[in-house]
Formats: structure tokens, C-alpha cells, sequence
């Protein structure tokens, strides 16, 4: 049965304190989307603010577009012309969808958790019992996202997002406005890691779903596809 699932992609293009360019980082959001239309459901790309939606630079080099064919949806004029006018997170509805998806890259960490809106769709979701899932910087957009009675989304909640380690080996500890590793356990989430940087690590707690980085997307898709089976 056809399930329908809400991808949630920044609108921000570049850092607040430095020049460097940011955006979605593409494979998160084609690795995804390849998992879940094989599997026979459809997708529906929103940004926090809807219309065109930036690439981080870093995310078309040759050889992060070779990783799982994401060079074949950026070679795609159908599919990178999802991403030329989205709606916005304002236009959508929780109740038209059976599964939240957070995209990452850096453009993230400054729209996604100031989004009242995206933080109430996210609540709509979680306690109707849909799936709420993310990958690496996406996991901002739960810093602001609360349960009815108050508390927050992730607090005893088994989490992991983009760690502290990986922005400095991705040299962006400097410009980042926080450290998601850090904002997560203040919540009271339990995050975890993978042993090594960038391998792949995906944490499923009930209906909540979280990968790690870049290289767990496609675990993450592949884990929303089997809880909604």
C-alpha cells in the first residue's frame, strides 16, 4: 500500500558568521528518496520557507555525487526541478501524510528549530503515532519540537545526529551556531555514535527515527519503509 511521506528541506543557503555556501546536502535527500520510491510510496518536498532550495557546494563534488546514483538524480531535469519552487512547511498538513522526513546539511541548523511550524508538525506526527525520522543535521529540527504536555520531543529518547567530532573533521566547528551533539543531550535525549566518524549509525526508538551523517540516509529510508510496512 501506497504510504505518503513529507521531506522537510532548509531554505538557507549560507552561514550567518562566514561566507561559506551551505544548502541541503543532496544525497541526503536522493538516498532517501530512491529507498522509498522503490518501495511504492510517494514524497512530497517541503522547505521551512517553500520556493527554491540552495545546494551546499560540498554536496556536488564528483565524488559525493557518485555515492548510490545521486548523480543520476542530479543529472535528472524532473527531479532537481522538484527543488526549483517547494511548498512551504505552512502549506502542508500532517494528517495528507504517514511519515516525517528531516534532511541535513548546514543550512539546517538556522531554519529548521526557529520553525514554530515545522516543531508542530512534528508533534501532529509523533503523537498520532506516524513516523518522525531525520539524518544528520536534520535532527535540528527537533531541538524545538514538544509534546503536548510540554516536554521536549527527544527527551528520553535513544537519538543521534551530525556529531561534534564530524564538524571538526568537516572543518565547520568554528562557524556552526552550536553543536547539535551537545543541544540533543540538553533536551534530554540519549544520544549515541557510531565507533568510527561518518560511518553509518541509525538509532530507531518506537516510531522515531534518526541516522547519524550523510553515509546513514539511505539506512534511515530503509528503516522508514519497513515501520511503515
Amino acid at each position: 500500500m501506497t504510504k505518503r511521506i513529507l521531506i522537510v528541506v532548509t531554505n538557507v543557503g549560507e552561514y550567518e558568521q562566514a561566507g561559506f555556501r551551505t544548502g541541503l546536502w543532496l544525497g541526503e535527500l536522493t538516498h532517501f528518496y530512491d529507498v522509498a520510491e522503490r518501495a511504492g510510496h510517494s514524497c512530497t518536498i517541503a522547505g521551512i520557507d517553500g520556493g527554491y532550495v540552495p545546494l551546499d557546494p560540498e554536496s556536488l563534488s564528483h565524488d559525493v555525487l557518485a555515492e548510490l546514483g545521486t548523480d543520476r538524480r542530479y543529472a535528472d531535469r524532473d527531479f532537481m526541478d522538484l527543488l526549483r519552487d517547494t511548498a512551504s512547511v505552512a502549506e502542508v498538513d500532517a494528517a495528507d501524510h504517514d511519515a516525517i522526513y528531516l534532511t541535513g546539511g548546514h543550512g539546517v541548523m538556522f531554519d529548521f528549530p526557529r520553525s514554530e511550524r515545522l516543531a508542530g508538525l512534528l508533534r501532529e506526527f509523533h503523537e498520532s503515532g506516524k513516523v518522525v525520522s531525520s539524518v544528520c543535521h536534520g535532527a535540528c529540527g527537533l531541538l524545538s519540537a514538544k509534546l503536548g504536555n510540554g516536554e521536549h520531543l527527544v527527551s528520553g529518547r535513544n537519538v543521534t545526529g551530525f556529531s561534534w567530532p564530524e564538524e571538526e573533521l568537516a572543518g565547520r566547528d568554528q562557524v556552526v551556531p552550536y553543536s547539535l551533539q551537545d543541544e540533543l543531550v540538553e533536551r534530554g535525549a540519549h544520544y549515541s555514535t557510531a565507533a568510527m566518524p561518518f560511518e553509518t549509525h541509525v538509532v530507531e526508538d518506537g516510531t522515531l527515527i534518526t541516522g547519524q551523517n550523510p553515509g546513514s540516509a539511505k539506512a534511515v529510508a530503509e528503516a522508514v519503509v519497513a515501520k511503515l510496512a
